[in-house]
């Protein structure tokens, strides 16, 4: 009898997914993690209205965007080193990928209308004591019900020996020779680089979608929503469908040239009708992009360091974050909504052109 039970209980060790089945603990992980993020952009929503209350300037409500980039930014590498050293690479991928101002994916899930009132100051505080509230329970449900180890025996073989050198969470020495690798820079930079001017633009959106669309708090939220909606269809959808018939190499220079076409029109934008037009393609090129870097980031490196590469790939929208609330609010004032257009022309223009000088290298695998 011991012997035909050998072959069920191998694999397993003590006290992992014993209170719920694997699927149940991915189901839950995803419900978590969408659950927080539209918690987490929920509060967004309602931030720059709850500033202009308080009688924040716009340069005061730049630190604070700037204080949490700061945060979310020193974030990345703690929770993407933390997987490689106990959970493998599967792992790192709901982790690393924390929130930011143009990414992803499922970062702008919703934003909930706000409830009308005869109190204006109840329609701010109702969406943060909601917020709040389920974030509570979020975190009671992921240290109740979420195992501290989801990984079989399998895995644990790559597990470092005990006694072994273990990296550091902010080992710059690691993550320099991570950069190091061969493609790496250039895919690296890449990111960087055509991230930039929409990372600038979602930074100073909440002061845009006030000042230049005149919008409401709910009418923001709308907004947003519609932009949410775009990307979980684009990322979960599309891009499945165009990276089984095109190569990561013609995806991202699709991503590249939408991004440009894009920038093109935002120069002449004048109302919330034409942004509104903008968006697919401008969330076509983001989500691409995104998705087909970080593939390629991931494969150049090798599996104990996946989860650190990806904290990496998450720390781009938290700098852009840090340093954009200056730079975007520099450029808002001196020159209005179009100059982030301009920009975008420009510099996507010149990856392109570096692109297709240097195809980036081709890999059999194709983009997860």
């Amino acid at each position: 009898m011991q012997g035909a039970r050998a072959p069920r209980d191998q694999g397993r060790s003590p006290g992992r997914m014993s209170a719920l089945g694997r699927s149940s603990v991915i189901l839950l992980t995803y419900v978590l993690a969408a659950t927080e993020l539209t918690c987490l952009f929920m509060q967004f929503s309602i931030v720059p209205y709850l500033s202009r209350k308080l009688g924040l300037d716009s340069i005061a409500f730049g630190y604070l965007q700037t204080t949490f980039g700061v945060l979310q930014l020193l974030g990345g590498p703690v929770f993407g080193s933390r997987p490689d050293g106990h959970h493998g690479p599967v792992g790192t991928r709901g982790a690393a990928r924390g929130p930011g101002p143009a990414g992803p994916l499922l970062r702008r899930r919703s934003h909930p209308r706000l409830p009308a009132g005869r109190d204006p100051g109840l329609r701010v505080r109702c969406p943060a004591i909601l917020a709040a509230l389920a974030t509570l329970l979020g975190a009671v449900l992921s240290f109740t019900c979420i195992p501290a180890s989801t990984k079989g025996a399998k895995t644990d073989a790559q597990a470092p020996l005990p006694g072994g050198p273990r990296a550091s969470v902010f080992d710059l020495k690691a993550i320099a020779s991570l950069l190091r690798l061969p493609d790496v820079p250039r895919i690296f930079l890449v990111k960087v680089a055509s991230n930039c001017p929409t990372g600038l633009f979602m930074v100073m959106f909440s002061i845009i979608s006030m000042d230049f669309f005149q919008l409401e708090a709910a009418q923001a939220g709308y907004l947003m929503s519609f932009f949410g909606l775009l990307q979980m269809v684009t990322q979960g959808l599309v891009i499945g469908q165009l990276s089984s018939h095109f190569s990561e190499e013609v995806l991202l220079r699709a991503s590249v040239l939408v991004f440009i076409v894009v920038g093109l029109a935002m120069a002449w934008m004048s109302s919330v009708f034409h942004f509104c037009l903008l968006v697919p393609g401008l969330v076509f090129s983001l989500c691409t992009l995104n998705v087909v870097t970080d593939s390629m980031l991931i494969k150049a490196v090798s599996t104990s360091d996946t989860g650190t590469m990806l904290g990496l790939c998450a720390s781009v929208q938290p700098l852009l974050r840090t340093l954009g609330p200056t730079v975007g609010g520099l450029l808002y004032r001196s020159f209005g909504v179009p100059v982030f257009g301009h920009v975008q022309v420009a510099i996507n223009t010149l990856v392109l052109l570096v692109l297709w000088r240097k195809p980036m290298p081709q890999r059999k695998d194709k983009v997860r």
